[in-house]
Parts: structure tokens; C-alpha cells; sequence
């Protein structure tokens, strides 16, 4: 993004700290994770292991090699996530020989898919193993079709019972490029076709799409682009490869002994750690049957490669781990040798959207000392796990060998950064198109059940609706989109001279609002708090009436939600983020997770110059500190227009004093040639977020890095390069 030149610069001013963190404010009640150190068998601080969540709080580790020893493992442990205990696990069957840069997979939760990886000697595996975690037994299929070239530090994804396997390094360290499927449900390889190329990459799938995103590629380079192969519509993707048993090839992997994995005394290494077992060693690997030069893959092949931006996270410093959940795929930059934790970040990208935005900095996360190896997220992708070790003796009180075990664990609640997790998330995702912001924001209207209870909401008893309770709300509040588009109606009583009609939203004695038509047995349904004031027969029960200390739209909104289980943008109920607002403290109120984290969402997703500034108010009244940081920052970056909106004059003084004070205390005001030295810091620009007011005229405030979370409508290509 351009840097405004000093022509266009010179009449704006622009708040910069002499330094980003001296003396800056930081909430009291923030969240910040803490490091556990864990018990038991703690495995050595493996290299290329997979490290996989499998439920039940169970957390498993299989393979990988020691980088002290150099020694390559084919052990299973298990993390207790709540006891933090680390336990070996007595393993029986097939077992497979030692390897590392393998892919495990879960399995229909009690199995996990192990492919690939590379032994002690250098042979790249292309065999498929399954162990099955209730019963700590390995099994090897039958496996038909040609088998792909074996391979390591590879990408796998699940996807309607088939097992992709993507990329990695083979013979003579080449990368490839290709893709292909396993068919779980007649263990047949499909052929194998041309993607991308790369390794150490994270791939998965959502919306009908193979997504792929880090990584190196063959040129050694770790670039931001994502990219995506369209999976739907496909009938190489959607039907079982063509491949009988007929077709399975020879000269297969050697099993193992069936003896069991365990470990002799002369094997354990101090503190826990395991030397490998590698008596079982797998010979005569099954040779690469897939054509040298793959076709294209069928289906739409994209990328998008981000050039710029302020929420962009560095591909090429740090440690990265990528972990998708609900939509959303999140990069954990953590500490390395060359970065400290302030340099890091946890970002977000939506693949609704297509836009990177930042949840939180490296400092509000990370501790210095630490060093993070793996990554796991639970099933329904809330929370995740860290697992790694000291690095400073001295600093962590730990022994001598402090480097040398996994034995630290960073649990990370996701949902304090309003990741709405799997369970929350819609299933259903409609095909992504370059349409506006405001209609990308515009969520699919309730169907099914959901819509038969919307279509009743708020329909007078004379109407057929059966509807037999009544709620009001304070007298209405108009919402700062109505007061931009209608400077007329500067009061009720301006509209009723105007309609001759009393407005719908207030009582005939204009001290309440109007009434709103429910249903008590939708409202006990949905409603904890009112379920139980009316099984205490409280006075609501017998008037069968309900007064709601809030604003009527709020009020209104509240209630169909409780109807439509959605809080998505509509034109009646839920008309701008000021209203969602209001949810949000209603749910703090009256203790609705869900409703709360619905609002948390889409508020943290959504935050623009018009509302940032009631947002920061009404998190604060919610005690949402994340939200509330964040809503706060962004109003500093562009407060030359947060400060001219209607939510802003809408502020108390006391809250006008609090948002002024967010800003380091050693702040100061640049304007003129002054400005133009210093306005590309971040590489944003300054003031967008969507008020349409020329960029030119706009103040700005800066704090740290700018936070460009809104782009104008027509700025969407910058940025950016879609392929």
C-alpha cells in the first residue's frame, strides 16, 4: 500500500510513541496462557515426530528423532492434558520400524493414520499404518492401486473417507509437487496429479477445497501465497479410484515381528527419555509406481500471494505453527533464536474473506526463554497446545538438560480470541465470490426449523402467531447507520409530526418501547434466566408481561436470536455492529456462552471506523479485555475518523477520557513533512475502515504497528495478487 505523499500529507496529524511499549496501558484482567511443566516419561525433544490431539485430553506423539543423539525413534507416548503426565505406551501388532517426517491422522476418533516419513538409512516410506489407540495394536492393510513415491515432511488431509497426501521430499532431497488419495473405504491409491510444490507445509480441507499455505518451496524459498484445489464437482475426487485388488502391486513392506514395543533398562536415557527401538526396521519398501511426470490436478487450481500489509504475518522469521479450525486457519509465530516474543504474533485468516487479521501480539502470548516444537488442537479447534521446552537455565529454574525434553507445555484458550471453534461454525459454507465487503459480512438467513420460529417472532396474538407473553425494552435507540441516513429524525417527536402516526418502537406512554409478541416456551427453552424466573412464579409469571432494562433494537435483536439461533447481519433485527454490541453484554448478563462468543466473533471479524468506538465501550461494560484491546487500538490508528462518527460523540465523558488515555504516555502529535517521514510505518494506510471520508483530510493514531483490519470496498486488490 502506497505511502500518502506530502502534498496529500500535509494538512494530517498523526500520534506517534516514542516507543511502542514504554509506558504503554495494558488491561489488568488480560488473558495471557501459562506454561505447565509436565511429569513422567517426557520424551526427548523430538525433531519431525507428529504430534497429534486424539481426544479424551489425550495427546500423542509417535517417531521423530533425537537431535542431540541423532537417533530415530518408532516410540508412542501419550500427554495427559489435564494431568500433564507423560506416559510410554505398551504397543502391540504390526508395529512399524523407526521413522520421522511422517503424517498421523486421526481416524474416526480412536485410529490413527500414520503414512511416509523417512528411516535411520535415508528410505523414504510410502507405506500406510494404523494404530488403533483403544487397543495399542498396529495393523497394516491391503493396500491396491499405484502407490505414490515415497516421501517426507509431506502434508495429509482427511476428507470424506479419503486420506490426501501432498508434496514433501523424496530421493535425491527432490520436492514434489503432486497430489493423491487414499480411499479409506476400499484401500485403493488413487493416481497421483500435478499441484504445487512444496514441504513442511500445512494442508487441510474446507468448503469442498484442498487448502495449502507454508512451507518451502523447490527453490528453497518460504513465501506467503496460500492455495487452493477445488475437490467438489470433480469425479476424480468424488468417486473411488477404478483400481481392483487385481491391480495391487508386489514386493510390499516386510510387517513387523508382532513382538511388543517395550524398552530394557540399558535403553532409557536420564530423565525419561528413550532411546529408539530399532530392531524393527522395514526392508524391501515398495517401489514408486506413479508416472514421472503427473498431469495437471482436475478442478480449479488457485492462489492468492499477499504482498503487503500490517496484518500480513512474516513467513521468513520465527517458528510457525498452522492449525485450521472452523474456517479459520491460525499462524502462532513463536520465539526462535533471532526473534523475541514481542516480534511474534497469532494471526487469523479467514477463508471466508480472504484477509489476514492479527489477534493478539507475541507479548501477550509467549514468555522469553522458551522454545515451542509442536503445535496440537483439540476436535472442536478451541483450544490448543504448545509443546516445547526451556531455554534458559537460569531464567526457568531447570536443570542442566533443559533442552534436551519435551517438557513444557503453552495451553492456549482460543476462545478468548473469539474463535468460535467446529461445534459453532457453520457447516455449510456458500462458494466464494468477489463480491463486497458488506455482502461478504452478510451471513445466510436461518432455514429449516429455525426459519418456521423466525417467521412466528414478534406477530400479535391476532395475528395466528399463538404468541402469549410480552417483552419491552427502553425507548428506542437509533442505531448510527439510521442517524447517518436520515439527519431528520433528530426525535421521536420529529417522527410522529412527520408520519402523524406514533413510531412502532415506542408505548403510548413513550416511557417504554413498544411491545414485542414471543412465546414463554420458546423463551423457557432458550432462555436460562427466564426458565428459571418463571419456575419461581415471580411476577412476570402471572402478568405474563417483561420489562428488559435495554435498548429497544437490542432488546429485539435478543429475541430473535433466541428464535433464529443467528446474530447475522439483517435489516430488521440486527441491523450494524452497535446492535451486536448490545448482545454482547446481554450476554455477559445473563451468562450465554453462546450468544456471547457469537458476538465476540463476529465484533473481532467485523470491527469498523463507524463502530470501533461503542465496541470498545461495550466490551469494556462486557469485561471482554481482548476485545476491548483491540477495539481500542483500532480506534488509535484511525482515529482521525473514529473521532468524527456518531459512536464516538456517543461516548460519556469518563469513556472519552479512557479511550484518549489508551495511547503511550510518551505519545506525540506529527503533522506536514514531519508526517511524511514517518506515514509508512506498517505500509497501511491512514484512517481506511470504510466512513468514505477522503484519506487526505483524516488524522490518524499510531501505536506500535498500524491495524488495517478494514479495507474500503474497491481497495480489495491491493495487497494482494490473485491467480
Amino acid at each position: 500500500m502506497a505511502t500518502p505523499g506530502s502534498t496529500g500529507s500535509s494538512n494530517n496529524t498523526f500520534l506517534m510513541p516514542n516507543s511502542p511499549l514504554k509506558g504503554r496501558r495494558t488491561s489488568s484482567g488480560g488473558y495471557k496462557p501459562e506454561i505447565s511443566r509436565t511429569l513422567g516419561q517426557r520424551p526427548a525433544c523430538l525433531v519431525n515426530a507428529s504430534v497429534t490431539y486424539c481426544g479424551n485430553n489425550q495427546i500423542y506423539a509417535f517417531g521423530g528423532f533425537d537431535q542431540y543423539t541423532d537417533e530415530v525413534y518408532n516410540h508412542v507416548l501419550k500427554l495427559d492434558v489435564n494431568t500433564l503426565q507423560w506416559s510410554l505406551v505398551d504397543n502391540y501388532g504390526d508395529i512399524p520400524g523407526v521413522r520421522m517426517g511422517h503424517t498421523a491422522t486421526l481416524y474416526k476418533g480412536d485410529k490413527l493414520l500414520v503414512y511416509g516419513g523417512e528411516n535411520e538409512h535415508r528410505m523414504f516410506l510410502s507405506d500406510v499404518v494404523i494404530f488403533d489407540l483403544k487397543t495399542a495394536h498396529w495393523t497394516q492393510p491391503a493396500i491396491s492401486g499405484p502407490v505414490p513415491k515415497g516421501r517426507t515432511r509431506h502434508a495429509s488431509a482427511l476428507y470424506d473417507d479419503k486420506l490426501f497426501i501432498m508434496g514433501g521430499i523424496s530421493d535425491h532431497n527432490a520436492v514434489l509437487d503432486d497430489v493423491c488419495y487414499l480411499d479409506l473405504n476400499t484401500w485403493t491409491w488413487s493416481r497421483s496429479w500435478k499441484f504445487i510444490g512444496r514441504f513442511d507445509h500445512s494442508a487441510w480441507v474446507w468448503g469442498g477445497r484442498m487448502w495449502v499455505f507454508g512451507g518451502l518451496s523447490e527453490d528453497m524459498d518460504r513465501g506467503g501465497e496460500i492455495w487452493w484445489l477445488d475437490l467438489k464437482a470433480s469425479p476424480a475426487f468424488e468417486n473411488p479410484p477404478v483400481y481392483g485388488l487385481s491391480d495391487r502391486q508386489g514386493g510390499g513392506t516386510r510387517r513387523g515381528t508382532g513382538q511388543r514395543s517395550g524398552y530394557s533398562p540399558a535403553q532409557r536415557q536420564p530423565g525419561g527419555a528413550y532411546a529408539a527401538n530399532s530392531g524393527i526396521i522395514q526392508q524391501n519398501l515398495q517401489p514408486s509406481l506413479a508416472p514421472f511426470s503427473p498431469p495437471l490436478a482436475p478442478g480449479s487450481i488457485s492462489s492468492l500471494n499477499f504482498v503487503s500489509g500490517p496484518n500480513l504475518p512474516s513467513q521468513a522469521s520465527g517458528s510457525h505453527f498452522h492449525v485450521y479450525t472452523s474456517g479459520v486457519l491460525l499462524d502462532f509465530i513463536t520465539p526462535a533464536s533471532t526473534i523475541s516474543p514481542s516480534e511474534c504474533c497469532l494471526s487469523a485468516f479467514d477463508l471466508d474473506t480472504l484477509r489476514w487479521r492479527k489477534l493478539a501480539e507475541g507479548s501477550e502470548i509467549f514468555n522469553p526463554g522458551y522454545r515451542w516444537h509442536y503445535c496440537a488442537m483439540d476436535e472442536d479447534g478451541t483450544k490448543a497446545w504448545l509443546l516445547g521446552c526451556a531455554t534458559d537455565s537460569a531464567a526457568n529454574g531447570v536443570g542442566s538438560n533443559y533442552e534436551e525434553y519435551l517438557s513444557d507445555v503453552l495451553p492456549i484458550d482460543l476462545n478468548k480470541f473469539g474463535i468460535l471453534g467446529n461445534s459453532l461454525a457453520s457447516e455449510s459454507r456458500t462458494e466464494f465470490s468477489r463480491t463486497s465487503a458488506s455482502e461478504r459480512n452478510t451471513s445466510t438467513p436461518p432455514n429449516g426449523l429455525g426459519a418456521d420460529l423466525a417467521g412466528m417472532f414478534d406477530k400479535s396474538p391476532d395475528q395466528g402467531s399463538g404468541a402469549d407473553f410480552v417483552v419491552t425494552g427502553e425507548p428506542y435507540e437509533q442505531t448510527i447507520a439510521e442517524v447517518e441516513d436520515d439527519d431528520v429524525m433528530s426525535s421521536a417527536s420529529s417522527m410522529t409530526t412527520r408520519n402523524h402516526s406514533q413510531p412502532h418502537w415506542l408505548s403510548a406512554d413513550a416511557t417504554t418501547s413498544a411491545h414485542i409478541h414471543v412465546h414463554k416456551l420458546i423463551l423457557q427453552a432458550r432462555w436460562p434466566h427466564f426458565g428459571r424466573l418463571y419456575a419461581a412464579q415471580m411476577a412476570e409469571f402471572h402478568t405474563k408481561k417483561m420489562h428488559i432494562p435495554e435498548p429497544y433494537n437490542v432488546v429485539r435483536a435478543f429475541l430473535y436470536y433466541l428464535y433464529s439461533d443467528s446474530i447475522a447481519r439483517h435489516p430488521e433485527y440486527c441491523t450494524d455492529l452497535s446492535v451486536v454490541a448490545g448482545l454482547l453484554v446481554m450476554a455477559n448478563v445473563y451468562d450465554m456462552p453462546r450468544l456471547r462468543m457469537l458476538c465476540l466473533n463476529r465484533l473481532g471479524r467485523e470491527i469498523d471506523v463507524e463502530h470501533a468506538a461503542v465496541v470498545w465501550e461495550r466490551a469494556g461494560v462486557a469485561g471482554e479485555d481482548w476485545l476491548r484491546r483491540r477495539a481500542g487500538e483500532f480506534c488509535l490508528t484511525h482515529w482521525g475518523r473514529v473521532v468524527r462518527t456518531q459512536g464516538f460523540r456517543k461516548l460519556s465523558r469518563s469513556s472519552l477520557m479512557e479511550l484518549c488515555e489508551e495511547v503511550d504516555v510518551e505519545g506525540r502529535v506529527v503533522s506536514g513533512e514531519e508526517l511524511e517521514l514517518v506515514g509508512g510505518l506498517g505500509g497501511g494506510k491512514f484512517g481506511v475502515g470504510g466512513s468514505g471520508r477522503d484519506p487526505a483530510k483524516a488524522t490518524g493514531v499510531h501505536v506500535g504497528n498500524p491495524s488495517n483490519e478494514e479495507m474500503e470496498e474497491g481497495d480489495d486488490e491491493e495487497g494482494m495478487e490473485m491467480n
